[in-house]
């Protein structure tokens, strides 16, 4: 004969003297000293962590005040914890000589860990061209893995705003046009040498985004065609190297011909330095009040050689 009766389980102890407070407490993230060499860099973070000034100023800070906001960090299935967020914060602690840093650990799958990765980090006021699109293709790609798990449509992301894509809402949060988005993401097919003269401003955005169409073997060829001329491409320029590549016709020679040309805008543009001008000029004047004078020189000197025309 079966027992009618239930089963009962029974509580453990820790349960039964735990408070509610000390088990809700047990569930907050708390914030741990962790050894610096046992923090490893998200893998393929796309932002630079520079030596330069800023890093200096804040590696100057950590020693005197220490870490004032902590880094997040999820478990590292290889041993020690991947940075999520605080890449900078970790090499200025290097700097200043810290053995710890003070990290919020979560359990963070890979599309979460990017979009808190790229958030944390686009914030910053000057960002490179480079990071930008990086990030930029990053933090899509994660929002369009969660939109595709919740079952979403139009790669609908977890908020479930009804109708909108996920590079719709990512050009709300940043502020720019979902054209834009996708502009800079273009940037990623360059190949890293012409990707750092972008971010060095020795190749403009529009034309960068019309060279990253061409093929790779036709990028590395590129290189050979603007050292052998000393030149950089101008987006008209760009655009007929776009235009040659599509056709099946670019060549090593067309290239060369290409940035060999002389551009509009260095015939029409003479450059004087204000080492040039100022000796013509009281050293109380600014660069802004001579060139209004050299204007107003060039005016006068104008009308003069019309009046002799005239006469």
């Amino acid at each position: 004969m079966k027992s009618s009766a239930k089963k009962v389980e029974l509580a453990s102890v820790d349960d039964l003297f735990s408070t509610e407070e000390s088990r809700a407490d047990a569930q907050r993230e708390k914030v741990l000293e962790i050894p610096l060499s046992e923090l490893h860099p998200f893998k393929d973070h796309p932002f630079k962590v520079k030596d330069d000034g800023a890093m200096m100023e804040t590696a100057d800070s950590i020693r005197q005040y220490g870490v004032l906001v902590p880094a997040i960090a999820r478990p590292d299935p290889n041993g020690g914890y991947e940075l999520v967020a605080g890449h900078r914060r970790h090499r200025a602690s290097e700097l200043a000589g810290k053995d710890t840093m003070p990290v919020i650990v979560r359990d963070l799958d890979d599309d979460q860990a990017t979009i808190i990765m790229v958030d944390s980090n686009l914030q910053r006021e000057s960002l490179l061209p480079s990071e930008r699109a990086f990030a930029y293709k990053m933090k899509l790609e994660a929002m369009n893995h969660q939109g595709a798990r919740a079952d979403l449509t139009c790669s609908q992301v977890g908020n479930k705003l009804p109708g909108k894509k996920s590079s719709e809402v990512l050009a709300e949060q940043v502020g720019q046009s979902k054209n834009q988005i996708f502009r800079y993401i273009r940037l990623t097919e360059l190949i890293p040498e012409l990707l750092d003269m972008v971010d060095e401003k020795k190749i403009a955005f529009n034309p960068a985004y019309e060279l990253s169409f061409l093929k790779k073997e036709e990028q590395v060829d590129l290189l050979d065609a603007m050292e052998s001329e000393q030149a950089t491409p101008s987006l008209s320029q760009a655009q007929r190297l776009k235009k040659y590549s599509q056709e099946g016709h670019l060549t090593l020679d067309m290239m060369r011909v290409i940035m060999g040309e002389e551009k509009k805008s260095d015939l029409d543009k003479i450059t004087f330095t204000s080492d040039t001008l100022r000796k013509y000029f009281p050293r109380s004047y600014t660069p802004q009040r001579m060139q209004e004078t050299i204007i107003k020189l060039l005016e006068q000197w104008q009308r003069k050689r019309q009046q002799q025309h005239d006469r």
